[in-house]
């Protein structure tokens, strides 16, 4: 499979979001500060994203075969459906910013950079798709990460990374051997074709969780994927 790296990605954070998920007021005394790294991080950051054309080669109950690699989850294969092209990917808020993030020794300064930075990688995710759409045409899509339901574990990054080939040569993304990647702010998975609208979330019942997309659906294993 032949990667795809798409680096020319414009990054410019929402300010008004930002400040919502940082909850401060744009009249608070912090807010000055905050701006300025925004600036700074918009002039330094390449937010950026890889992704490949894989075809289904094999599919059992609980597992399909991509580019020669297999990956085991029974949501993932009933998700997929029929369908016989997935795209492969993983998004990045780029080695630019995490190494200006790493840099800081503020702890206030930090935790704001983490919130910039997961700005970031939103608007690399969201370049992603928006290539896909207009390159593939493949209507409605829903995708699926690592690690994010217990029915695909982290350990699933493995076979994902070597589909995509050598990810930090092409856009500096590493996979650690605890299959986390870095930059920390990454998100790797599986995108498809589906008429269901699906999110990872709608599966899992952690109380609180601050990045939920979805409402749990505790009927929902029961009648579609068990």
């Amino acid at each position: 499979m032949e990667p795809t790296v798409l680096d020319s990605i414009p990054f410019h954070a929402d300010r008004e979001a930002l400040a919502k998920r940082l909850r401060l007021s744009p009249d608070s005394d912090a807010w000055p500060e905050v701006l300025a790294m925004v600036e700074h991080a918009e002039a330094i950051g390449r937010p950026k994203a890889l992704y490949g054309v894989g075809y289904i080669e094999e599919r059992g109950d609980d597992y399909i075969v991509v580019d020669g690699e297999r990956f085991t989850s029974r949501v993932l294969r009933v998700n997929v459906g029929d369908a016989h092209r997935v795209f492969p990917f993983l998004a990045t808020c780029g080695q630019e910013l995490e190494t200006w993030g790493e840099g800081l020794d503020d702890v206030l300064q930090s935790y704001w950079s983490e919130a910039i930075r997961e700005a970031a990688l939103r608007a690399a995710s969201a370049a992603l798709v928006e290539h896909l759409n207009a390159t593939f045409a493949p209507g409605k899509t829903s995708a699926m990460n690592p690690g994010s339901l217990a029915d695909w574990p982290l350990q699933q990054q493995r076979p994902l990374f070597r589909v995509l080939g050598d990810t930090e040569a092409l856009v500096g993304v590493r996979l650690l051997p605890s299959n986390l990647m870095v930059p920390s702010k990454t998100v790797s998975g599986m995108r498809f074709a589906t008429e269901e609208t699906f999110e990872s979330c709608m599966l899992c019942p952690r109380p609180d969780c601050p990045g939920r997309r979805s409402p749990y659906d505790a009927q929902l294993h029961r009648e579609r994927y068990r």
